[in-house]
């Protein structure tokens, strides 16, 4: 079934069976699927293709391998077999979306959904600041978990040259930068920033580096370079204040301040996910990490046609992440199974082959 492109004024309600907001991934995924179903759909992001994916430092590789992160049946191939560096797999859904003929409404931010009087959904975005409005049977969330920087909650955290992303590298070079934190982005960073000549110190609140939440070709270097001091070893620490030429450490042994010279400060340690959406379409949120709450069985929400997929089901993963994009292509098979009336059994892969070759009637 085609997708075509709107024709209804902006104060008119455009009509589509499924909306689909996030294009990550598994919103790609999800509407690859739905258009070898025949189900009509639109797909929104607030950014980009893959945004969350381009934020990354460039040439980041997965720690997944290339198949496991391959969607809707498409190989993933790398020149020599590595692993995909960020650069590859944006182009690689690129060639998905082109592949497939899906239409991505990127830099359209979804600001609001709500039932409407004949019981569908009104999904407004706003591209450019202007509110459009959509009608859809069903709303598909696929909206990841890693929306904004956690925050350490301290003075100094809004100085401009805080930042909670890793840039490009090169900007660093011969500056002095300290980064918080100890798991993977954080010691990635280290390393990649010491290799581009900038004068790395390591802010960590544990005693040690964590060694089984780093990648393991990572750790040995990390750890022959804190320890020969050509990467300044912070660990045991908290950082309590943060100026503009230094950051304020706090041992976490006897509470004495020492303080760091820096130039730029990476404050990695970790994301949180943005869920004002699911709040507004009433999806009930719980435990600490929020996670949505919703049927494993078909990804709905306790919001009948509100359904949740890929990470987003996780909600912010606090501590040691479980749920990644290779455990939710079956996401997927699930929703498409349910909004297609077709009945999923416990082999979803089985079905998956099953279900893509055949059109909706």
């Amino acid at each position: 079934m085609s997708n075509p492109q709107p024709t209804a004024s902006p104060d008119e309600a455009r009509s589509t069976r499924v909306v689909i907001v996030g294009a990550g991934p598994i919103g790609l995924e999800l509407a690859v699927a739905l258009r070898r179903c025949g189900i009509e759909f639109e797909l929104f992001d607030a950014g980009s293709i893959g945004h969350t994916i381009s934020w990354w430092a460039p040439q980041t590789r997965w720690f997944s391998s290339n198949e496991r992160i391959a969607i809707a049946g498409v190989p993933l191939l790398t020149s020599d077999q590595s692993k995909a560096t960020r650069e590859q797999y944006l182009t690689y859904l690129r060639g998905v979306a082109t592949q497939f003929e899906i239409r991505v409404h990127t830099q359209c931010p979804v600001v609001n959904i709500a039932r409407d009087d004949s019981d569908r959904f009104a999904v407004t975005t706003k591209p450019g600041g202007q509110p459009s409005v959509w009608s859809a049977e069903a709303v598909v969330l696929a909206i990841g978990g890693t929306d904004f920087p956690k925050r350490l909650g301290i003075p100094g955290e809004d100085l401009p040259h805080v930042d909670g992303y890793l840039r490009e590298t090169h900007r660093y070079f011969g500056r002095d930068v300290l980064i918080v934190g100890g798991r993977n982005s954080a010691i990635e960073a280290a390393l990649r920033l010491h290799h581009a000549g900038a004068n790395v110190s390591l802010s960590y609140r544990g005693s040690e580096v964590p060694e089984d939440h780093i990648k393991y070709w990572l750790l040995p270097e990390i750890k022959g370079l804190l320890a020969a001091g050509r990467i300044g070893d912070f660990t045991g620490t908290l950082p309590v204040r943060i100026t503009s030429e230094c950051v304020h450490l706090q041992s976490i042994d006897d509470g004495s301040i020492v303080e760091v010279k820096a130039d730029d400060v990476l404050t990695l340690i970790g994301y949180e996910q943005d869920k004002t959406l699911m709040r507004m379409a009433g999806v009930e949120l719980s435990d600490s990490m929020q996670r949505p709450t919703y049927d494993e069985n078909t990804m709905q929400t306790n919001v009948p046609g509100i359904y949740i997929a890929g990470t987003a089901t996780a909600g912010t993963q606090s501590s040691k992440y479980k749920t990644f994009l290779e455990n939710c292509h079956d996401h997927v098979d699930k929703i498409v199974a349910h909004l297609s009336g077709r009945h999923i059994d416990s082999a979803p892969l089985q079905y998956r082959d099953q279900i893509m070759t055949q059109p909706e009637s």
